[in-house]
């Protein structure tokens, strides 16, 4: 088939040769469901696919968006079902001091609401959001676009997607967003409603609901009841609101059932959720970046960061509680780019990308109307070639702006002051009006996440690595404000926190809601700092943005040829994941990772107690362990195995946003809730190897047995229509 065929083509149509897809392979959307609805059944899903491709319909319309991963409702009344670390932050937030000076450990104790009136508020800007609609746009969002180039193809497409989300927007209570479907090939309006008042109802102790921590982060055979249960809330008209007293829940239009059935090797599974970004149709020159830079000098960077906030905090238990939640971010962020570099090695990513995309060329070569789209590729490598220059500077002064909360809320109060001086439709994305609520929820949590000395390191510590780079890299902004070396950037960081008022939550939201010409005239140190690095962080914009633009115009004609090659080899192509709700589908399954090694595919409570050592991160609860004594595991113990199970692996497609995922049998209950991937597939969001790829799931068996004689909850138990026993 001529590659004009396929220029023609809509993302619908994309699907047309799925047949010969893995059915552990793809996160496919919704609406390509019926598509594969032979394979679905063939694979031993019992339900009806097309009923799957409508997002306003159950079970899809169960499954939410939490925070920057995925939940989904398990009772009429709002109560939402997510991982102990997607809730880790809300955990966080309802630690420490209470107001009446009492300690309060939710992290090392767990919670469990009595009733719905002990249930605590989460962090203000943390949000669900329940997907409503999922429409094409690709005509509307492209239509000025078309015969532009670089910043000028930026700005059309980003004008059509502000001006189609203000109007999804009009309607109370929408999050509506842009999705890219096939880097710039198709784009979807997404409407979600916003829930804002979601509260913490049940966390099991870290000790369980993180057993094994990083040692066995990513690891397989894992023991870990990493699960939370949260409740979304509304105002008493039903409509989203912030917290408030006498919310009532929300009532959702649907929600999914917790099987009571035994799983075992074999049966069907499916899992559907919003994993965050996957890059496996990159170039392949990309790839090698990936590989031979990005992820070493990742690894180096946030190792770095991990052993100077652990230092700082070393001393101060307090400190330690306030940054608990970004080291564990860190680590989870380390052993994900360590373990992705050494699959990626494993599966000979770099020369096996190579060689696909060289035979792409070759078949492309061979198609009569090629020169176009040969072109645009050509011109697309040497955008990406050119980035490679200042890639060290912007990678170290993105984290000098992400790592810090006061200098982050300097820049975004400067930022936000500089952009309220414009339309609302021509702000930057992030600094609107519909941003500006997130925004103050951000600012009012700052002093529970923050302490003056440990960001004082963190900014030392990048500050030091940002000194090494080449002349050329330096930017002349923050030269100006920290100096050249370190006993002067040391008297630069020490005068700009010294004085500072931003550590007030009183000052920030003063100045949040100051005219802009107030915020310009701050005096306040780190206000003027802030004020001196803009330009700075805008000439980056300004980089960043033009090539972006070239990339949205060109990346397409990769992926046209792509998806023509491999329909051609009986293949199909589904889009890179991009926090859109995706489903993959496959099996409970073992793994052989290497020779003489088996992956059975459930793990017991009898591991828990193989694993306890008295100390962290393998110290089970003493109440955990008395139970795993006793024995009584009720209506939840394995029928085959004679004991309870605790974690199950399956050969499903997942990656980063992944986690809090349903994982569904074949007549669409829920037996798992996913957290994690093994040691060998976190290269998955590059490459899909099916001989390592699998996923780490919580078994609900273990949550319900948790509930029932643990740490009860008989109440939540009846809520979710469960035995409690």
């Amino acid at each position: 088939m001529r590659l004009s065929m396929f220029v023609a083509m809509t993302s619908f149509t994309m699907t047309a040769a799925a047949g010969a897809a893995h059915a552990d392979e793809g996160m496919w959307m919704p609406s390509q469901l019926p598509e594969i609805a032979a394979q679905l059944k063939a694979a031993g899903f019992q339900g009806n696919p097309s009923d799957l491709a409508e997002l306003a319909r159950p079970p899809m319309n169960a499954v939410v968006k939490v925070g920057g991963a995925t939940g989904a409702f398990v009772s009429k009344d709002g109560l939402v079902l997510t991982n102990h670390h997607v809730a880790f932050g809300v955990i966080q937030y309802n630690s420490g001091k209470t107001a009446d000076g009492r300690d309060r450990d939710l992290i090392g104790n767990g919670f469990i609401a009595a009733d719905r009136n002990a249930e605590l508020p989460a962090n203000p800007d943390y949000r669900v959001l329940v997907t409503k609609g999922f429409d094409r746009i690709t005509d509307r969002i492209l239509a000025d676009a078309r015969g532009k180039t670089g910043r000028a193809y930026y700005d059309a497409v980003d004008v059509a997607s502000k001006a189609a989300v203000a109007e999804c927007e009009r309607e109370a209570g929408n999050r509506c967003s842009i999705a890219n479907m096939y880097y710039g090939t198709d784009f979807y309006l997404i409407r979600q409603l916003e829930l804002k008042d979601i509260r913490l109802v049940y966390a099991p102790p870290d000790a369980i609901g993180n057993y094994g921590d990083e040692i066995d982060n990513f690891m397989w055979p894992r023991h870990s009841g990493d699960f939370t249960l949260l409740r979304a809330y509304v105002g008493k008209d039903g409509k989203p609101a912030a917290y408030a007293a006498d919310n009532v829940p929300y009532q959702p239009p649907a929600h999914l059932q917790v099987s009571t059935d035994p799983v075992a090797e074999g049966d069907f599974a499916m899992l559907a959720g919003y994993p965050g970004t996957t890059f496996r149709h990159r170039m392949a020159s990309e790839f090698a970046d990936q590989i031979e830079w990005q992820l070493p000098s990742r690894v180096d960077l946030l190792g770095g960061l991990i052993k100077t906030i652990e230092s700082a905090t070393a001393t101060k238990p307090d400190a330690k509680v306030l940054y608990a939640s970004q080291v564990a971010s860190l680590k989870n962020s380390l052993k994900r780019a360590q373990g992705e570099l050494d699959g990626l090695r494993r599966s000979d990513a770099v020369n096996v990308r190579r060689a696909d995309e060289a035979a792409l060329l070759a078949w492309l070569g061979k198609q009569s109307d090629a020169a176009a789209t040969q072109a645009d590729i050509r011109t697309a490598q040497s955008v990406l070639d050119a980035a490679r220059g200042t890639r060290e500077r912007d990678q170290l002064f993105g984290l000098m702006r992400s790592q810090t909360q006061l200098l982050r809320s300097a820049l975004t109060l400067q930022r936000l002051a500089a952009e309220r001086g414009k339309p609302d439709a021509q702000r930057e994305s992030g600094y609107q009006q519909r941003d500006e609520a997130l925004i103050e929820g951000a600012m009012k949590q700052v002093q529970r996440r923050y302490d003056p000395a440990v960001e004082k390191n963190v900014l030392a510590d990048l500050l030091t690595r940002y000194r090494a780079l080449p002349a050329a890299q330096r930017i002349a902004e923050v030269d100006a404000i920290f100096g050249n070396d370190q006993a002067a950037a040391t008297r630069a960081i020490d005068a700009l926190y010294v004085s500072s008022k931003l550590g007030d939550e009183a000052e920030r939201l003063r100045l949040l809601a100051a005219l802009p010409a107030d915020v310009a005239a701050s005096s306040d140190p780190l206000m003027v700092a802030a004020a001196k690095l803009l330009p700075a962080v805008l000439r980056q914009e300004e980089a960043d943005k033009t090539r972006a633009g070239e990339l949205l115009r060109l990346r397409p004609a990769f992926m046209r040829a792509l998806i023509g090659y491999r329909k051609s080899q009986g293949r199909t192509v589904y889009p890179d994941a991009n926090s859109t709700l995706r489903v993959s589908y496959g099996k409970v399954s073992t793994m052989a990772p290497r020779d003489g090694v088996t992956y059975v595919p459930l793990t017991t409570v009898q591991g828990i107690v193989e694993k306890h050592t008295g100390k962290a991160p393998f110290d089970a609860p003493k109440p955990l362990r008395d139970a795993i004594a006793k024995g009584d595991f009720g209506s939840t113990v394995d029928p085959d195995l004679g004991t309870q199970t605790v974690n199950l692996l399956t050969n499903l497609d997942t990656t980063g946003g992944n986690s809090g995922s349903p994982v569904l049998d074949a007549k669409g209950k829920l037996i798992g809730l996913n957290f994690d991937s093994n040691w060998e597939a976190v290269s998955a969001s590059w490459m899909f190897d099916p001989r390592y790829k699998r996923a780490i799931h919580v078994d609900l068996r273990y949550m319900r047995w948790l509930l029932a004689k643990v740490y009860p909850a008989p109440h939540l138990l009846k809520e979710m229509q469960l035995p409690a026993e």
